[in-house]
């Protein structure tokens, strides 16, 4: 069984919709797929549709939190969309993220980079009549969105040379946004009836201890974390076996993926994966959804236990 518990859609910033994202997976034989938009649920319905027999979709997001200023990622699965306390934190999560990409390309015609937010806007929403109105109908805008409008505007290479250049940390155009701490975030989503596990904790680092601190590991461990995503395409040999011996200290679960955006990461679905017997684990505790297989509709997958 091939399972790959982190890919994106157009609801958020990766190229390819909700049903063609569970079409790829297909074609790369993969049994199980998690859908892990950025702070949304909001292509679910629309993947669900598409799910054939014989094949799992798992409801779930990445969560964007923060620690002293750095980013941590959370992936959440099986969790309640309606849960009032998760629900409200994910409304401001979004209605952050819009404000500072309309500030982020204000700053950038500050350097008169040609960008607009309707072009912004545009790609974010990639084909309007193909995709679904994200949970709560608010847009989700993010950084790779407006990298994308600086590369046409030909002020960079390509989406990272728009982040080298631009948009990342401490470039001309960053900006902060709001972001919960991941401890915090861990137990929302678990008084959701969700699970989670850190996503590429090493990620954008050189040290084999990782962007996220052990501490801080630990007492999300402490909060319920129930997995760590060791197997990341991002990962180097090190990083991986530094983060699959932590996740056996902390009696969590190694979790494997191919964190995919479609175009922008080459297709890459199934490139890593979990192993079957840490899905089983990792899921177990789930109450707040179910998974959707072939032939299931995604309100099973919505609603509570």
């Amino acid at each position: 069984m091939r399972i790959d518990l982190h890919a994106h859609s157009s609801v958020s910033d990766g190229t390819d919709t909700p049903e063609q994202v569970v079409e790829y997976a297909v074609a790369a034989e993969l049994d199980v797929l998690a859908l892990t938009d950025h702070d949304t649920v909001g292509g679910l319905a629309a993947a669900a549709a598409r799910v054939p027999p014989r094949f799992t979709l798992v409801p779930g997001m990445e969560l964007s939190c923060s620690h002293d200023g750095a980013s941590v990622h959370l992936l959440a699965y099986l969790f309640d969309a309606e849960h009032p306390g998760l629900a409200a934190e994910l409304r401001r999560i979004r209605a952050d993220r819009v404000v500072r990409a309309q500030k982020t390309v204000e700053r950038l015609r500050d350097e008169s980079i040609a960008v607009t937010w309707e072009r912004v806007r545009e790609i974010a929403s990639a084909d309007p009549g193909a995709r679904p109105a994200p949970m709560g109908g608010e847009e989700v805008v993010g950084r790779p969105h407006i990298a994308r409008a600086i590369v046409e505007a030909g002020a960079a290479r390509d989406v990272q040379d728009a982040f080298d250049r631009w948009i990342g940390a401490g470039r001309p155009a960053y900006l902060a946004r709001y972001a919960p701490d991941p401890v915090r975030a861990v137990a929302l989503v678990r008084e959701a009836g969700g699970v989670c596990a850190l996503a590429h904790p090493a990620r954008g680092e050189g040290a084999v201890s990782g962007a996220v601190p052990d501490f801080l590991v630990e007492r999300m461990v402490g909060a319920g974390l129930g997995g760590i995503e060791a197997d990341h395409p991002s990962h180097d040999e090190a990083e991986q076996a530094y983060w699959r011996s932590r996740a056996t200290e902390l009696a969590v679960v190694v979790t494997g993926s191919s964190d995919d955006h479609g175009e922008l990461t080459g297709r890459r679905l199934g490139y890593r994966t979990t192993a079957p017997e840490a899905f089983s684990r990792l899921i177990e505790p789930a109450t707040g959804a179910a998974l959707i297989t072939g032939g299931t509709g995604p309100g099973r997958a919505v609603g509570s236990g």
